[in-house]
């Protein structure tokens, strides 16, 4: 099961703030496609994600400015 994120637009920390919201919801394994244009974020979700214990399965550069990272729940 996967869910999608769509941050694009919002300013940091937001993204990281939802991303957080949304992944609470979900069960180990599942995945959250997160897309996001705030620069700092390239940081902060893999930070957090690595700091949470959860596993990065996609990290890609879709524009000049926006990204997409998949997050993979673990704990």
């Amino acid at each position: 099961m996967e869910k999608v994120l769509e941050t694009t637009g919002m300013v940091c920390p937001f993204p990281l703030v939802e991303a957080k919201e949304a992944i609470a919801d979900m069960a180990k394994g599942e995945e959250l496609i997160i897309n996001f244009d705030c620069t700092q974020a390239t940081e902060s979700i893999p930070r957090w994600a690595a700091t949470e214990g959860h596993e990065i399965t996609e990290f890609e550069q879709i524009d000049d400015a926006k990204w997409r990272i998949i997050v993979k729940k673990g704990k």
